[in-house]
């Protein structure tokens, strides 16, 4: 295992340009921080091309990914004062890795008998993202379709704000109009979440058939796509002074309202 104590080796300047979007897209290359991650994205099929170790941190933890290692990843161990100069984290357990890019296609999501589908429209912050991709996980959701995202998926702020759930579902970016003709050629009923006069309580909402949840960012809401298009425009009613919430948190409430509904059988003539 070669060791590098120079913040100048070539290695650590290029896993640092790796927190730039243009980097990582012309490189088809990522970094992932910490066990956890790491051991999420190699069981969910991402190679890694580089795994660097700071055993003065990781201890027992620096064999754990001996079983999963291909056997073109290189292992490199490095100093502390490097890896406090490379990684993001405040708990930090030493291990750091680059993986390969994967993007995924619209045509090739694998649904199950009845989906649920969650769309997002221009999330601009990458906490917020990854947020709603662990509430995604928890949900069980069949994929997230990203539409017009003003930051690529594999910002690192999003891997480590997901907690590795980046890697366990089935993540498509692609346009409005792209997402909007793909849910609609597969049949799936569209719920977009916006303050419309037309928009109704989204606890009187049926989520039981195939469903897709439409959010957009706090700041724009979502386009005139999204509100012409859709099925039913759906509100969070809402008791206090302000009008909305985070759109991480909207997405949690809409998400397991879903989930609520299809572990019960719906008899309510109420619902439409």
């Amino acid at each position: 295992m070669e060791k590098i104590t120079s913040a100048k080796n070539p290695r650590v300047k290029f896993l640092l340009s790796l927190q730039e979007s243009k980097e990582r897209r012309e490189n088809a290359l990522f970094f992932i921080e910490g066990k956890r991650e790491i051991e999420k994205a190699v069981q969910n099929g991402f190679h890694l091309e580089y795994l660097f170790l700071c055993s003065e941190i990781a201890g027992e933890n620096s064999s754990v990914f001996d079983s999963f290692l291909s056997s073109n990843t290189q292992v490199f161990d490095i100093s502390r004062n490097i890896f406090d100069k490379i990684a993001y984290r405040e708990n930090r357990d030493g291990i750091i890795a680059v993986a390969g890019i994967k993007n995924f296609f619209l045509e090739e999501i694998q649904l199950s008998a009845n989906p649920l589908i969650l769309v997002l429209e221009s999330i601009e912050k990458p906490g917020n993202l990854g947020a709603i991709l662990r509430t995604a996980d928890a949900a069980g959701v069949d994929a997230i379709i990203v539409c017009d995202p003003k930051t690529d998926l594999f910002n690192p702020n999003i891997v480590r704000s997901s907690l590795g759930c980046i890697f366990t579902k089935q993540i498509v970016s692609c346009s409005s109009e792209e997402a909007l003709q793909w849910l609609k050629k597969n049949n799936i009923k569209i719920f977009s979440a916006a303050i419309t006069p037309d928009a109704v309580n989204c606890y009187s909402c049926n989520f039981t058939p195939p469903s897709a949840i439409v959010l957009g960012s706090e700041a724009w809401g979502l386009s005139e796509i999204w509100l012409k298009e859709s099925d039913q425009n759906i509100i969070i009613p809402m008791f206090g002074q302000i009008d909305s919430m985070n759109v991480s948190v909207s997405c949690a409430v809409l998400a397991f309202e879903a989930v609520r509904q299809r572990n019960r059988d719906i008899s309510d003539s109420s619902h439409q």
